[in-house]
């Protein structure tokens, strides 16, 4: 049974029951793309039905594996950048304690590198792994992407300085292609344990691929039951390929309506702060997805109420180009109440003997009809609570909504053209070789000259 609702009761002061009920057509237009594999980007839909096709027997060898390396990590640094690295970590921050890495426990701390090129970064975690032991986890089809390639180098010379060749080769895991690329070349001339990404499966839906399993799995997180959510939105996907009863196709509608009506920009809310990465995989899923041929709903996100007291004021009166998607979360799992006080002199006693939980929940219904009444349409996605059975459903729900948006839009959603750009400027900037003419018109740019 799924257990994510959604309601879009808060988006009809701004476009009609009609005006999304209209798109039903073009929702079963993209499912068929989908499921008959039709579209643009056919070749990378091996997400639609890797829930199902998991099987028991990787799941248990990806735990096994874990718990081995469990027992001798501390640290485990994953190196990987975008959907290598953001999927699995969307998944451990929801469920992690707040502050386990301060505690004394037994699980060890997951840690990411490879995620950008700063050199303060990256020398101050060398300077933590100088003094634990640790393993490392490096995710790349081809091994040659800039920023983890560069990362996985210098941490694999500090690991074999540390450990020796041969016990260094026993705590490196690599996620790769199954044929071809440089990690793979690499990963059987040392001989490390390996896994593989999907060639059907791009980064930003890869996270229930072993690419996002093997970290989640070493943060202590079960990935059956993970996997097992999924495949319910999977399930429930394919039992209904329309908009009426699918939260998925309800979702992707609503957010087309919207845009059709000028509604530019989509804000993704959360009252907790371990869905933070959750938005952060979520942005990167939409953005990579939708924003090609000058079209796309840009997405954004806040945590509230910390940011109602700095963004809060422009969403609350801004440019009206923008609408919100809040995630709602049920049930906490921990109790804390507001104790009374003689004096009163905060003035909080009106609230005192109730759960915090509560008090964050009135915050959420009194922003949202605030913003509404400000002109600003809200979606809302209610969960009963966080584990891995509903956030694996979350991850499914996204997966699905954002295929549905990008044919809707007339866009491929599983390419991402645009990434190119940066890249090469940035390898002639640094002169790489066959980019000697490039090199010289940047520099006079930069400089300039032109």
């Amino acid at each position: 049974m799924i257990q994510i609702k959604l309601e879009i009761d808060h988006i009809f002061e701004f476009v009609t029951k009609d005006q999304v009920y209209e798109l039903n057509n073009q929702i079963v237009s993209s499912y068929r793309k989908i499921y008959n594999k039709t579209g643009e980007g056919a070749d990378f839909l091996g997400w639609v039905d890797l829930p199902s096709q998991t099987t028991d027997e990787l799941i248990s060898q990806i735990k096994s594996h874990a718990e081995e390396l469990r027992a001798k990590s501390e640290i485990v640094v994953v190196v990987g950048i975008g959907g290598s690295y953001l999927g699995s970590r969307a998944v451990i921050e929801s469920m992690a304690h707040h502050f386990g890495g301060l505690l004394n426990r037994q699980l060890p701390q997951i840690v990411y590198a490879g995620q950008n090129i700063s050199e303060e970064y990256l020398a101050d975690l060398i300077d933590l792994l100088d003094i634990k032991h640790y393993s490392l986890v490096v995710i790349s089809k081809s091994g040659t992407t800039t920023e983890p390639a560069i990362a996985f180098r210098i941490l694999k010379n500090h690991l074999e300085k540390k450990y020796g060749i041969i016990e260094a080769r026993k705590r490196i895991v690599a996620i790769t292609d199954k044929s071809r690329g440089a990690l793979k070349q690499l990963a059987d001339n040392e001989g490390y344990r390996s896994y593989v990404v999907p060639d059907d499966v791009g980064g930003r839906y890869s996270v229930l691929t072993p690419v996002g399993l093997l970290p989640i799995a070493l943060a202590g997180i079960d990935i059956q039951q993970l996997v097992e959510g999924a495949r319910k939105m999977e399930a429930a996907s394919r039992a209904v390929n329309k908009m009426y009863g699918n939260p998925m196709a309800l979702y992707a509608a609503a957010r087309q309506a919207l845009y059709n009506r000028g509604k530019t920009i989509e804000i993704m809310v959360n009252y907790e702060p371990r869905l933070f990465y959750l938005t952060e995989w979520w942005k990167q899923l939409y953005g990579e997805s939708e924003g090609k041929e000058l079209k796309g709903i840009f997405p954004a996100g806040v945590g509230f109420t910390t940011d109602l007291h700095s963004m809060g004021q422009y969403i609350q009166e801004g440019l009206r180009n923008i609408f919100e998607t809040v995630i709602s979360v049920g049930n906490p799992t921990r109790e804390l109440r507001v104790p009374a006080s003689e004096n009163d002199l905060d003035q909080l006693n009106y609230i005192a003997g109730k759960r915090l939980s509560e008090a964050n929940l009135m915050a959420e219904f009194g922003t949202t009809l605030a913003h509404v009444d400000g002109g600003v349409p809200n979606i809302r996605i209610q969960i009963p609570g966080i584990n891995p059975d509903i956030v694996g459903q979350l991850i499914y729900f996204f997966e699905m909504g954002c295929a549905l948006s990008g044919y809707m839009l007339g866009v491929n959603p599983f390419d991402q053209p645009g990434v190119e750009a940066y890249k090469k400027n940035m390898f002639a900037l640094l002169g790489k070789e066959g980019f000697e003419e490039q090199t010289k018109i940047l520099q006079q740019r930069l400089h300039g000259k032109i």
